[in-house]
């Protein structure tokens, strides 16, 4: 039996549709379908163990993301005999969206006819964006407002971004990554996932996502109360294990720190907090 036969197998099995049913519900036939699919038109996916495939799909699921390459929401993604988990940019718009806390949100590509200045200290990007893009790439841009009225716009290079994608992704140069593939969308993810994770609310979906992106999901499990376990493997060296990495935050010493002045962007590159909390620390500001 091949292995991509064997995967098919195993997506079939009568637990792991279960799984997948009390998640999605109806929508879990044409979910692993699209999975199976994914899995066919890809060679070194179709190589891989279907364990990894499987959790990589289910933290899609999960998630309520598509794993479809067409769509660029998420993305299942070769490494060895593994499967990674690879949020794309559309994903986490999406994900930001649905926490409500944001009023507006984009990642764009910077043409070399649009570009004016770009201030490193003050971090503000003049660009006409009115143009068509035209010439070479300069750059990459994330945006986004917040309910409350903050804004953030991040800018990096185009050599900034690809130095950042050749050292957390060793997929980077493969011809068949999504690197290669769908450049500028894995670029534009680039630098709105580091505004969102540095600048932005998280909710604690957005946790889970920039947690498993770019890793093996070794196992995932849920609770009756829909909260997610994971337990990952960065193969790539990437920058997400820091966000897993991040402890609790105990009511008490959230109190104190709400009292001594610390703001929601400074406890979030510290710690990982609740949507109670983001709530209560949001309330403050």
């Amino acid at each position: 039996m091949s292995n991509q036969l064997a995967i098919k197998d195993f997506m079939s099995k009568s637990s792991v549709q279960a799984k997948f049913n009390e998640i999605l519900g109806q929508k879990s036939k044409g979910f692993v379908t699209s999975v199976l699919q994914v899995v066919n038109n890809n060679k070194l996916l179709a190589n891989a163990d279907p364990q990894s495939i499987m959790n990589s799909a289910m933290m899609g699921a999960c998630l309520d993301l598509p794993i479809n390459n067409n769509l660029g929401f998420a993305y299942i993604v070769p490494y060895g005999n593994q499967a990674q988990f690879q949020l794309g940019y559309k994903g986490l718009i999406q994900l930001a969206q649905r926490t409500g806390q944001y009023k507006s949100i984009n990642a764009l590509t910077v043409y070399e006819n649009q570009f004016i200045s770009y201030n490193h200290l003050t971090e503000e990007l003049e660009a006409d964006f009115t143009k068509d893009g035209e010439g070479q790439i300069v750059g990459f841009c994330a945006y986004f407002k917040m309910v409350n009225g903050f804004e953030k716009t991040v800018f990096w290079t185009k050599s900034k971004v690809e130095q950042h994608g050749a050292k957390f992704s060793k997929t980077f140069k493969n011809a068949n990554g999504v690197w290669s593939t769908n450049y500028e969308a894995m670029a534009q993810k680039t630098v709105l996932k580091n505004a969102l994770s540095k600048w932005g609310i998280l909710s604690i979906e957005m946790q889970n996502a920039i947690v498993s992106d770019q890793s093996v999901i070794k196992e995932l499990n849920i609770d009756e109360d829909g909260v997610i376990d994971i337990e990952t493997q960065y193969v790539d060296n990437s920058e997400s294990k820091e966000v897993f990495e991040l402890k609790e935050l105990s009511e008490e010493d959230l109190d104190l720190y709400i009292e001594n002045g610390h703001t929601l962007e400074q406890l979030q590159e510290k710690y990982a907090l609740t949507d109670v909390q983001i709530q209560k620390l949001s309330s403050n500001k």
